[in-house]
């Protein structure tokens, strides 16, 4: 999710229209995003397992806010220019989340 300050989040649901609503209205008062407000969300990707969901969030919480963005904006180049790994693999290096 994206804020009206453009700052990122990310998470995992089951149910995002739910989970969505939930920050959008301030359901939890507690949570990060609640004075945050309004929320977009800017990336969506499904997965069949939680197990699998969870690896990838896990993944992409490490990334830099640059390879997020490119992420968001579907530069796939940038993805892996921006790579840890790149100075060591070089333009051929493919991301095992893509």
């Amino acid at each position: 999710m994206a804020f009206s300050s453009f700052q990122l989040t990310i998470g995992v649901t089951s149910n995002i229209e739910k989970r969505f609503l939930q920050h959008q209205h301030g359901f939890f008062k507690s949570c990060y995003t609640f004075a945050r407000r309004p929320l977009n969300i800017v990336f969506l990707q499904s997965y069949f397992s939680i197990g699998q969901a969870i690896s990838v969030e896990k993944k992409i919480k490490r990334w830099s806010r640059r390879k997020k963005e490119a992420l968001i904006e579907e530069r796939w180049d940038d993805l892996i220019k921006y790579s840890k790994n790149y100075s060591e693999f070089g333009k051929n290096f493919e991301d095992p989340l893509l």
